[in-house]
């Protein structure tokens, strides 16, 4: 279910530990704090690039489920480092109700956090974290470029999550 990894020589967070804090506007400008979640349990997603076709059918594939998300005590931030400007207008054209977060600059640096970030292409690459209310890191995914995510993985780790 979880991955050890290490990319590119960069460390990703372990289940267990606690996820790294940021703050990246969404895309209306606004500013999200991960801490100011406590309490309910969080998906990061992050992406490589707004409009690309992988991205957006698993986007797609969440903002359709999105009340599977809500259900399960889960806030969906989806992270990429395209600018605000950019976010806005691809959760416009695909109805995403729920934030993007724009990762531009410093370019990359909370995927660099989370040990996703990719030097060579400057994209973040397709990893997930599932955070508990307590902001423990409780699921870890990295998947190869080209690979989608599966819904029915965060489904299942939100579940277990919600009856502990």
């Amino acid at each position: 279910m979880t991955q050890a990894l290490s990319t590119a020589g960069v460390s990703v967070p372990a289940v267990g530990e606690a996820a790294p804090d940021f703050e990246l506007a969404n895309q209306f400008g606004e500013p999200v704090r991960l801490s100011s979640f406590r309490g309910q349990n969080v998906v990061l997603v992050f992406y490589p690039f707004a409009f690309s076709g992988i991205c957006t059918g698993e986007l797609c594939e969440i903002r359709d489920n999105l009340s599977v998300f809500e259900d399960l005590g889960a806030t969906v931030l989806g992270i990429s480092v395209d600018s605000k400007f950019s976010l806005r207008a691809y959760a416009e054209k695909e109805g995403y109700g729920f934030d993007l977060l724009a990762d531009f600059w410093p370019h990359g640096a909370v995927a660099e956090a989370y040990g996703v970030f990719d030097p060579e292409s400057g994209m973040a690459r397709r990893g997930s974290f599932i955070i508990d209310a307590l902001g423990t890191i409780r699921y870890v995914v990295v998947n190869p470029r080209g690979q989608a995510r599966e819904l029915s993985e965060y489904r299942k780790v939100l579940a277990g999550l919600e009856q502990a």
